[in-house]
């Protein structure tokens, strides 16, 4: 099963990933955020408290935003990913 193991707030809206089949890099999420639960974090204070949630093992935030693994692993894989 994919999960996300580590994360790292970047700066703006990118986050580093390291997932666990071993895929890792940057990502902009800024154009992905939209809709109600993702208009809370177009404030980058609040996108900047991302965290990998200990029972989903995925990127989530504290007003229960969260980005399925599988989801992330396709922005990596599709180029979006900053080197």
């Amino acid at each position: 099963m994919l999960n996300v193991r580590n994360i790292e707030y970047r700066g703006g809206y990118r986050l580093w990933l390291q997932l666990s089949d071993g895929a890792e890099g940057e990502v902009d999420l800024q154009p992905y955020l939209e809709g109600p639960v993702f208009e809370p974090l177009r404030d980058v204070a609040t996108f900047a408290q991302a965290r990998v949630d200990p029972e989903i093992r995925t990127v989530a935030w504290p007003n229960g935003a969260d980005l399925a693994p599988e989801f992330l692993r396709g922005l990596l894989s599709s180029g979006v990913a900053a080197a």
